[in-house]
């Protein structure tokens, strides 16, 4: 890998508190860049705007999604912007590269019959609170296996989360939430051993010492399968979709459910307005002065 993406990687992390994940992300797909210039004889840190073209009409050929295209449209972005801003190069290649028309796809979701279900059967104590939580607060997955012990405030009911660039945000816990966390502490502590020294409220014998994402992730699959769900429709992240949908539909207002989720941009939380059209057709039936409505007895 070049030294110029090392770099850029570096600054991801210092400047702008890049997670893990993402600086992952961006590491494949200019390693994916990199790889193809190569192949004609082009250079990384000075490669044309017909070579970028020329990149993005491979993915085309090779078969790449338009939510893909996009995404390694962004990093090529990001990271000539950093080269630029370096004064690494004299001009932007990114600059006039138009982007994939893609279709916003809607979130997938449950229904609350199937969430409730998969709570109410989860097979362990842990499990189960994973759930609760998961449900209550529509936290990232990596947001919740990663959850310290000493993010939970039980005593006002609330939880401290760490989001995406280290953006700290309190959560609101139902009661529910709180009486599974209650019980899964119990548990912690009579099974994990030296529960006191390990400072993550799911701890695990993993490299990072929590419960990992992949785990959660077959975990509940398997519930899914138990119960007569379709595994390929259950997901932690199905989870925080259905947390959203469920919250909107029932009148909660997207700037609240923006704070929740930890979006820093509302555009980001208006994909779950495609709930608002059988929302508003129950509020002009209940009160619109016209609308049909059984006669009140006189």
């Amino acid at each position: 890998m070049s030294s110029a993406i090392d770099a850029f990687l570096e600054m991801q992390v210092a400047e702008r508190g890049a997670s893990s994940n993402t600086v992952a992300a961006y590491q494949r797909d200019l390693q994916g860049l990199e790889d193809f210039l190569k192949t004609i004889d082009a250079d990384l840190v000075h490669a044309t705007n017909q070579d970028l073209r020329d990149y993005l009409a491979f993915l085309t050929t090779h078969g790449y999604s338009l939510r893909t295209q996009s995404r390694h449209l962004s990093s090529m972005r990001e990271f000539y912007r950093f080269l630029y801003s370096e004064n690494t190069i004299k001009q932007n290649p990114t600059d006039y590269l138009d982007a994939p028309k893609t279709q916003k796809a809607l979130p997938k979701y449950l229904s609350e019959e199937d969430v409730f279900a998969l709570i109410q059967n989860a097979d362990s104590i842990r499990l189960h609170t994973l759930l609760e939580v998961l449900y209550a607060s529509g936290m990232r997955v990596s947001e919740l296996v990663g959850l310290p012990i000493d993010a939970v405030i039980r005593e006002k009911k609330h939880i401290f989360v760490t989001g995406k660039g280290n953006k700290e945000r309190i959560v609101p816990l139902n009661d529910m939430a709180c009486e599974s966390i209650a019980k899964w502490l119990q548990e912690r502590e009579q099974t994990w051993p030296r529960a006191d020294k390990n400072k993550w409220l799911f701890p695990a014998k993993s490299k990072s010492g929590h419960l990992t994402r992949g785990t959660f992730f077959k975990e509940l699959k398997k519930l899914a399968l138990d119960i007569g769900l379709d595994p390929a429709k259950v997901s932690p992240h199905v989870f925080r979709h259905s947390f959203a949908s469920h919250m909107i539909a029932h009148e909660a207002d997207l700037r609240s459910v923006q704070k929740l989720l930890g979006h820093a941009d509302i555009a980001t939380t208006e994909i779950y307005t495609h709930i608002l059209p059988n929302r508003l057709k129950k509020v002009i039936e209940k009160s619109h002065p016209l609308a049909y409505n059984t006669p009140k007895d006189k």
